[in-house]
């Protein structure tokens, strides 16, 4: 905004942005020396900010070491003798400073669900006097081989096991980014295809709201016309034609967008899983493309006449996994 403000002063923006600087700073100056309490305010009590790293240039003022990108942080904001606020990072099992409530955390309402989760647990754990986590958290000296491996655990799995119950049995499935593919058994995916377990998913696009307002849709026979006796990415129509702009009210009402789908026939078709692969997830991209709407895309695949497979809907499977995606 200062550069456009000097525009407007006059066609030498160069000469007269620099001269617009001058006088604000001694302005400035002059009006500290004038209230000494306004150039040195007091320090004013740290609160706590949580969000997802924008790049891993950032590191924990505990450890030492870098904070990854996309990975969760702490950090604590106070304000300097000058004014400026100052924020210090730290990685989530770092963190030890007191949480009074999940209430007072900036950016808590932003955060994934197993997120928002894991603080309220450290918050519990603080408040409760948990002494023996603290003295292990402080005085406990690793070897570099052994900060080296809790670092990687960090970056590479989510701690929170997922739950999804079954008829017969209570499942725990652990999701680990380390056993995130980019094929699906014989087949390749696509950019931006992830594979895990028996689930085909898409990756997070630029766009794509983290909100706790979800609006989760089925894909055929809801939001598009498919017939099983066709193949092909473009072996599709749109089911109605408010679907377009009924998405992108939900996308600017600050819902997240995400479709849920079955298709057996890639585990099925075991002499053409890449063709049914290929089929459905250009499909898929197709009527992203077409509603141009950021949209996250889960794929339960697996099919066996024997054994249920826990992501295949109405299982919740796919639904646990997006609370940790």
């Amino acid at each position: 905004m200062l550069a456009q403000y000097c525009t407007a002063l006059t066609s030498n923006s160069k000469n007269s942005c620099l001269f617009f600087f001058r006088i604000t700073k001694y302005s400035s100056l002059c009006s500290s020396l004038q209230n000494p309490k306004r150039a040195m305010p007091p320090t004013s009590k740290a609160r706590i900010i949580a969000e997802y790293a924008k790049s891993s240039r950032s590191s924990c003022k505990t450890c030492s070491k870098a904070i990854s990108a996309k990975a969760l942080r702490l950090g604590l904001v106070s304000r300097d003798s000058r004014g400026f606020d100052m924020t210090k990072w730290h990685h989530l099992g770092c963190f030890s400073d007191k949480i009074d409530s999940t209430e007072h955390i900036g950016g808590f309402d932003s955060l994934q669900s197993c997120d928002q989760e894991a603080l309220k647990k450290l918050a519990e754990q603080v408040s409760n006097g948990d002494q023996d986590v603290e003295i292990s958290r402080k005085s406990s000296k690793r070897t570099d081989e052994d900060a080296e491996e809790s670092e990687l655990e960090k970056i590479n799995t989510k701690k929170t096991k997922l739950s999804i119950a079954n008829e017969e049995a209570s499942l725990d499935i652990a999701f680990s980014l380390s056993d995130v593919r980019d094929n699906y058994k014989d087949a390749t995916l696509l950019p931006k295809w992830k594979a895990f377990q028996t689930i085909i998913f898409l990756e997070r696009d630029d766009g794509l709201h983290d909100s706790n307002k979800i609006a989760a849709f089925d894909f055929d026979g809801c939001l598009a016309k498919t017939s099983v006796k066709r193949v092909g990415a473009d072996a599709w129509s749109i089911m109605f034609s408010s679907i377009p702009e009924k998405l992108l009210s939900l996308y600017n009402d600050g819902f997240k967008l995400v479709i849920f789908t079955n298709e057996s026939n890639i585990d099925r078709w075991k002499n053409k899983r890449q063709v049914a692969v290929d089929s459905k997830i250009g499909r898929l991209n197709n009527f992203i493309k077409h509603v141009k709407v950021p949209i996250q895309v889960f794929i339960a695949c697996g099919y066996d006449g024997k054994v249920e497979d826990p992501f295949r809907k109405p299982k919740p499977g796919m639904w646990q996994i997006l609370l940790c995606w």
